[in-house]
C-alpha cells in the first residue's frame, strides 16, 4: 500500500505550530512520551495494518536518508 508523503493537512503550518506547542515546557523524556503516545493514538485512528506496516517503512526509510 502505498504511503501519502506529500502535504495532505489543511492549514499544515498551524497543525505544525500546534504541535510544537503541545511540546512546550516539556522535559526531553516528556516530549517523548508524548509523541510515543499521539503516534498510538493515531496509529489506533487509522486502524489499517496494511497502512500502519507501510508509514513504518517509509519512516524507516526516511531515517536512513539522513
Amino acid at each position: 500500500m502505498p504511503v501519502t508523503l506529500t502535504p495532505n493537512i489543511p492549514q499544515a503550518d498551524d497543525f505544525y505550530a500546534e504541535l510544537l506547542a503541545t511540546h512546550e515546557g516539556l522535559t526531553k523524556a516528556e516530549s517523548d512520551a508524548l509523541n510515543a503516545r499521539l503516534i498510538l493514538i493515531l496509529a489506533n485512528h487509522i486502524g489499517q495494518r496494511d497502512v500502519l506496516t507501510a508509514a513504518l517503512a517509509a519512516a524507516k526509510e526516511a531515517a536512513h536518508k539522513a
